[in-house]
């Protein structure tokens, strides 16, 4: 029995002393607000103490558009974009809550209906009545939710593989299981812990390469960004409470709400968000135009910039654009 005793206690210090050996520790935030957040970011407080990181940038009396990013991405996601429409347009984009350099919520609070709040508190703030909202992924899901709770508000909705449907699965591609292992890891219970406190670089950057089609967009600046903002305090332990949650697409009346211009954009070949939910958007909202991408996977905003954002602008001057 002692010998027994002594192998379990030798193995649990074997643990102890592999965790922190590989444990990955939170990023600094005043070292990453230094690299990430220089000029045109700022910090605007919304309620309940929240401190948004967001970019302003474009003229002030265009039309504006407002970005929101996909899960563990952050507002850098949309710097094509940015780069090629906002001389014309007054382009806003900011770090949801559980990401980037806005951190964890102080509530914990990851509901869709609090990111929905948060997207008006950030409009309101930055003086904006009506507006475009655009959303990639699960801030596609929040650009819908928020069209169909504030209809007065919304111009039009740019949705770029966005969650929100009801799950279609992915065909099978080749032998390559469908999916991505950073997303399943936050998934499984235990390992999802492990994950909040060793959070490799190599396992970022093999999430990565699973999500997109056009490998060479992942290099090694975007991975390390992925991996210091995902590091950046709470941000590890908001990812884990929102995978916890169970799926929760849009109820019909929401979709039937949503009664604007609809741009729709798909990569052809994301294993995250198949094409399978952009058609049945597509089928679902009455006011859509769907646009598919080949050989593209889920990020068309940078793995397509040139010819993703030439499409969305011609989409823009099909819209009644007043200047405020």
């Amino acid at each position: 029995m002692k010998w027994a005793l002594r192998i379990v206690g030798a193995l649990v210090a074997l643990l102890v002393v592999a965790f922190f050996v590989f444990r990955t520790p939170d990023t600094d935030p005043e070292t990453m607000r230094a690299k990430y957040a220089g000029p045109p970011s700022q910090f605007v407080e919304i309620a309940d103490g929240v401190r948004i990181h967001l970019r302003d940038e474009g003229p002030r009396d265009a039309l504006p558009i407002v970005l929101l990013h996909g899960s563990n991405a952050d507002l850098f996601t949309w710097e094509p974009w940015v780069e090629a429409l906002s001389n014309d347009y007054r382009i806003i984009r900011f770090d949801q809550v559980g990401h980037g350099l806005t951190g964890p919520d102080p509530a914990h609070d990851y509901s869709r209906d609090n990111f929905t709040s948060d997207i008006r508190e950030v409009a309101n703030a930055m003086g904006l009545e009506r507006f475009v909202l655009g959303g990639s992924s699960m801030g596609g899901k929040h650009a819908m939710a928020f069209a169909a709770a504030y209809p007065e508000r919304i111009l039009g909705l740019i949705l770029v593989d966005a969650s929100g449907s009801p799950q279609v699965e992915a065909p099978p591609k080749d032998d390559e299981e469908n999916g991505n292992i950073g997303f399943a890891i936050a998934q499984t219970p235990g390992i999802s812990w492990i994950a909040e406190h060793v959070t490799p670089r190599a396992l970022i950057e093999q999430s990565l390469e699973q999500s997109v089609s056009v490998a060479e967009i992942v290099d090694d600046a975007m991975i390390d960004r992925y991996w210091e903002m995902l590091r950046y305090p709470g941000n590890r332990a908001a990812t884990m409470a929102r995978f916890a949650s169970d799926y929760e697409p849009l109820a019909p009346g929401e979709f039937a709400a949503i009664d604007v211009p609809v741009l729709l954009l798909w990569g052809e070949e994301d294993r995250l968000i198949p094409l399978g939910a952009g058609l049945w958007l597509d089928e679902t909202l009455p006011r859509s135009q769907l646009i598919v991408y080949p050989q593209t996977g889920h990020l068309p905003q940078e793995e397509r910039a040139n010819r993703s954002s030439a499409d969305v602008r011609r989409w823009l001057e099909t819209l009644s654009t007043p200047r405020r």
